[in-house]
């Protein structure tokens, strides 16, 4: 009967999840590595991640160093990298792969912010379909007569709180990722 809210529960835990990793590609002011996690360099005709390939650092709040393992594979990081439309343009000096970050301008902090919030917003419609799909289990549990009503009213009550627990903490992190976003 606590199954609809458990797996409730888990469901949107794993809906947060996907938005923290998300926001993670998202640029704000300052270079972070993450921005290179969905990155695959051509590693002899296998496509490999950048951090399988390469060491990456961030030495300063706004470049990062992309060090490979051989020097035979920083032409196809370079490639990779310009393919992936990140907006920033490779340094390549035949040792290491620069990264500058110029900063961001307001009007391009303001577009970014509001990237945050449609992200924001489709997880929410997410955590909101979530909630959809555990009441209708509430409704077919109570329908088999596998619950009473008082539970099914209990447990739809329980849903609706986790629902709202799900889409603050939504909010919590788009705020937070706005703020990072804005700053200069």
């Amino acid at each position: 009967m606590a199954d609809a809210v458990t797996e409730l529960k888990g469901r949107i835990d794993k809906t947060l999840e996907d938005l923290r990793r998300e926001l993670t590609k998202v640029r704000t002011g300052r270079a972070s590595p993450n921005l290179l996690d969905g990155i695959r360099v051509d590693y002899y005709g296998t496509p490999t991640p950048l951090s399988g390939v390469a060491n990456i650092t961030s030495p300063e709040p706004r470049l990062i160093i992309i060090k490979p393992w051989e020097k035979t594979v920083l032409k196809e990081i370079e490639k990779a990298i310009r393919e992936a439309n990140l907006g920033i343009n490779p340094m390549n000096d035949g040792e290491v792969i620069r990264l500058p970050f110029p900063p961001l301008t307001e009007e391009r902090r303001k577009e970014i912010a509001k990237q945050v919030k449609t992200k924001g917003e489709d997880h929410k419609v997410a955590i909101r379909n979530i909630r959809r799909d555990a009441n209708e289990a509430l409704k077919a549990q109570l329908k088999d007569k596998k619950i009473t009503e008082d539970d099914s009213k209990r447990l739809t009550e329980k849903v609706q709180k986790e629902t709202d627990d799900g889409v603050k903490k939504v909010d919590e992190i788009i705020s937070k990722k706005e703020k990072e976003v804005m700053e200069v």
